[in-house]
């Protein structure tokens, strides 16, 4: 990790998806290596531990375009441009964290900088295409075979393929050591915003009894994702079918879906919303069971020393 402190974040890229949702008297926030961030409505801050135990703390202003534009306050797109924001913020916090944690957030030359900047575009590159690669074209390369003819069942299949894959890929990478430990300062975000939601002070003793898991989180965001996309994708391809026949291959069948997208993730986050408020009903505790169950293994109980980073960044976003 030392020669390559963008690795870290390349694996944890598919985890990024609306990890800052910020709403009314709401935070939103996401692990990072050695640390935390938080973003209320107006800031951006993340806590970081240093290797001769200092915290680092560094946070900045920050309006998101959806407050800026009237109309991209407008459900559903202001759900695409959280997306959008999410994945940049998140990227950048995780890179900085690896600085912070590996003390080598030395003042750069300009020439150092714009060398880093590249780097840190070229690994983003890097990321998006393994994550669209993984969970999007393999599972439609599978469920062709079977299911070339048929939108629903396609669609379905490759559902199922692209859940598995991502179970998969959580339980693979809590074994490796720095995830597990991100894991638990994710555990420590989730235990900070509990008590600020509940207007308690910020102390050990109030974040330690609430649990690590958030109906809010963005792991039971990639849940319903993933169910959207079986419910948008079949209705495209059907249509697609009925105007010009058949794809002609998978790969126009994935650019299609790629385009989707923003709608995919703007649909999710207003469901995502509408859960968090609605969490109490019995019909949406058991649709949000499935993220809040993945949060078992994304989520990991923190240490004192994890939730006073949580605590100190969730201070310097308000």
């Amino acid at each position: 990790m030392k020669k390559n402190p963008h690795i870290l974040a390349i694996v944890l890229f598919p985890m990024f998806l609306t990890k800052l949702i910020a709403k009314k008297n709401k935070v939103g926030g996401q692990a990072i290596i050695e640390g935390v961030m938080m973003r209320s409505k107006q800031k951006i801050s993340w806590a970081v531990r240093k290797p001769n135990g200092e915290i680092a703390i560094e946070r900045f202003p920050f309006i998101s375009l959806s407050k800026r534009h009237k109309f991209l306050a407008l459900p559903i797109f202001r759900g695409a441009i959280n997306l959008y924001e999410s994945l940049k913020l998140g990227y950048k916090a995780l890179s900085r964290s690896a600085e912070l944690a590996l003390d080598e957030a030395k003042p750069k030359t300009v020439k150092n900088s714009s060398k880093n900047k590249f780097s840190t575009v070229v690994s983003l590159m890097v990321a998006l295409a393994i994550s669209l690669g993984l969970f999007m074209y393999v599972p439609m390369q599978i469920a062709q075979f079977p299911f070339k003819d048929s939108p629903v069942l396609f669609n379905v299949f490759a559902g199922i393929i692209r859940i598995s894959l991502f179970v998969v890929y959580i339980v693979l990478i809590s074994f490796w050591k720095e995830i597990r430990r991100i894991f638990e300062y994710h555990g420590a975000e989730h235990k900070a915003i509990f008590a600020y939601e509940d207007d308690k002070e910020l102390t050990l003793d109030n974040m330690r009894p609430y649990t690590t898991l958030h109906p809010r989180c963005g792991t039971s965001f990639l849940v319903l994702v993933a169910l959207i996309c079986i419910f948008l994708f079949s209705i495209i391809d059907t249509c697609f079918t009925m105007i010009f026949g058949p794809y002609p291959n998978v790969f126009i069948r994935f650019f299609v879906h790629i385009t989707l997208i923003p709608i995919v993730g703007g649909t999710s986050y207003e469901i995502l919303r509408l859960s968090d408020k609605y969490q109490k009903k019995p019909f949406v505790k058991f649709f949000i069971l499935p993220g809040l169950w993945l949060q078992k293994i994304t989520t990991k109980e923190p240490t004192d020393d994890q939730l006073q980073i949580a605590a100190s960044a969730l201070k310097a976003s308000l």
